[in-house]
């Protein structure tokens, strides 16, 4: 991926930043976009940069007005005091927040903040880093099992990642004739932050590691070896499709 540029969001924790980490190893200039923890993003790109890749930090809430903007006139502008001229070849749409709510719990309020950050956000980065695409480029979103298995623990995020596996197929059609390639990967539970509560005992830990064929919980950089296989050059004829990164889940 020498001389390719990939931005990562949400890259400063978890399979966020072992799919940064990667890209970069693999020979990309990584973007690694973080939302608040400034001593994360700089570990990850400190990461990266002793292992002699090439990184930098990206910082922008999502889902809050003028979000989009804000995240490309710092990219561009990163690129361009490199001697770049603004260009993205690989999008990762990794950023996500979560909230468990059954039906009967879910409140406006939680709606709007998901679906701000997982789908109106998500949606208007890829439209932007869309004009920077050329041929060849790759938009790989991170979506989750939800989508396939019932999980009625988090309604409103598994709607959210729904959304998003619609906006796959439709993104991989429009862009075809552009030879941009969109697909999608889907995890189950992996050992991060976002599910920790879900792992704070050892019989919480063996139920979850139980749910996929391997017998263990899904570690970061299983998702992120996936992702850099569809950001090769050797994934150019699979477009609009689903990865199970999931482990097994549930088979």
């Amino acid at each position: 991926m020498a001389g390719k540029t990939a931005l990562v969001t949400g890259a400063s924790r978890g399979i966020g930043r072992a799919i940064a980490e990667r890209l970069a190893a693999d020979g990309a200039l990584v973007a690694v976009h973080y939302a608040r923890s400034v001593e994360a993003a700089a570990e990850v790109v400190g990461s990266i940069l002793d292992a002699g890749g090439e990184a930098f930090p990206l910082r922008t809430e999502l889902g809050v007005p003028g979000d989009t903007e804000s995240l490309y006139t710092a990219f561009d502008a990163e690129l361009v005091r490199r001697g770049i001229a603004p260009r993205l070849d690989i999008l990762v749409n990794n950023a996500a927040v979560s909230g468990s709510a059954r039906i009967h719990e879910v409140t406006g309020e939680l709606i709007d903040r998901i679906f701000s950050v997982n789908v109106k956000a998500l949606l208007l980065l890829t439209q932007e880093g869309l004009i920077r695409m050329p041929a060849g480029g790759r938009v790989i979103n991170v979506s989750s099992a939800v989508t396939r298995k019932s999980y009625p623990e988090s309604v409103v995020y598994s709607m959210s990642k729904g959304a998003l596996d619609t906006l796959t197929l439709a993104l991989a059609k429009e862009l075809g004739p552009r030879d941009i390639t969109v697909n999608a990967v889907s995890p189950g539970f992996t050992a991060t932050d976002m599910n920790a509560k879900h792992r704070t005992t050892p019989e919480g830990e063996a139920r979850l590691a139980g749910l996929s064929v391997f017998g263990r919980i899904g570690r970061p950089a299983d998702i992120a070896d996936a992702v850099a296989f569809l950001a090769s050059p050797d994934s150019r004829w699979i477009t609009g499709q689903f990865l199970d990164t999931s482990g097994g889940t549930h088979l």
